[in-house]
């Protein structure tokens, strides 16, 4: 009998442990999400001379794969099945009737948010920070075998070397694939500047918003280092719109109120994408007063 309690206290003493473990590393967590955006806010600020900066965000923001309507209306249609689908096949399905006209299209929302690519080919992709890729790409078995590089434009070059796409498949059959996984999340069509955020989110990870008095921000910077370490992070703005082309934006908090936040924002061209971040509740309030002032539904407090 004492044998069988010993091991009983032991269990017991086991499961305590584990409990208490899993208690600090989530208090480790909200606390390193409250933590005051001051250092952010230090670094970003200069980058936007002019601009009252009201919020930056200390999580990552992302597209989600799909959400509770996508999934409703979704086809059941696995990635195999999109790769294996005729360009012509994928174009209809999203009603893309010039496909060469359509990149152009494409093009003009990711200008107004990266002046990147008005610069050359191969000095937009040096500004963008992006290595041009050399070597060719796995086709999917019913495409051709492209051995040379498919002619761009220079601009077109720059696009394709900031999101790296393949040099060897023309940029259309590329953007339908990545605008028909996608549809879910967005209102499906690139050629907006819904399709344009969608674009960097799925080409850069880490990649956090920042409001300011005029304009809404997706930066590039990594994580805050460890209070022992120097911070060397060099951030960098990957996509801006101004305020006054965002119609609204519905915010929303996760199952647990605590650890997600997800907002749909609607843009003045009728696009709109859906964005989630990890987001305590301190950092929440801080974005959600921010945008006070843009049209949309809140969380409740």
């Amino acid at each position: 009998m004492s044998e069988e309690r010993g091991r009983l206290g032991r269990f017991t003493d086991a499961v305590l442990g584990g409990a208490r473990a899993a208690r600090d590393k989530a208090r480790e967590l909200r606390d390193e999400f409250r933590t005051s955006d001051e250092p952010e806010r230090a670094l970003v600020a200069p980058l936007l001379p002019g601009q009252e900066l009201r919020y930056v965000g200390l999580g990552p923001v992302r597209a989600p794969q799909t959400h509770k309507a996508g999934r409703q209306l979704a086809d059941v249609m696995a990635d195999e099945f999109v790769d294996s689908l005729d360009p012509k096949v994928l174009f209809g399905l999203l009603n893309i009737v010039n496909p060469v006209v359509w990149v152009d299209a494409v093009l003009t929302p990711v200008r107004l948010a990266a002046g990147v690519l008005l610069l050359p080919g191969k000095a937009g992709a040096i500004a963008a920070g992006v290595p041009e890729a050399a070597e060719p790409e796995p086709t999917p078995p019913h495409q051709r075998v492209q051995r040379d590089p498919i002619p761009l434009t220079e601009e077109q070059e720059a696009f394709r070397a900031l999101f790296r796409l393949s040099l060897y498949r023309p940029l259309a059959e590329q953007l339908a694939e990545i605008a028909y996984r996608r549809r879910f999340v967005f209102s499906g069509d690139l050629a907006t500047l819904a399709g344009s955020l969608l674009l960097f989110l799925e080409r850069y990870s880490g990649t956090p918003l920042a409001v300011t008095d005029t304009h809404l921000h997706l930066l590039r910077m990594g994580p805050r280092p460890d209070a022992d370490r120097p911070d060397r992070r060099q951030p960098r703005v990957l996509w801006s719109v101004r305020r006054d082309r965002v119609a609204r934006v519905d915010s929303e908090r996760g199952a647990t109120g605590l650890v997600q936040l997800t907002s749909t924002i609607v843009f003045d061209d009728g696009s709109w994408i859906r964005l989630t971040q990890p987001a305590l509740r301190d950092d929440q309030s801080r974005f959600l007063t921010a945008i006070h002032d843009l049209p949309g539904q809140r969380p409740q407090p």
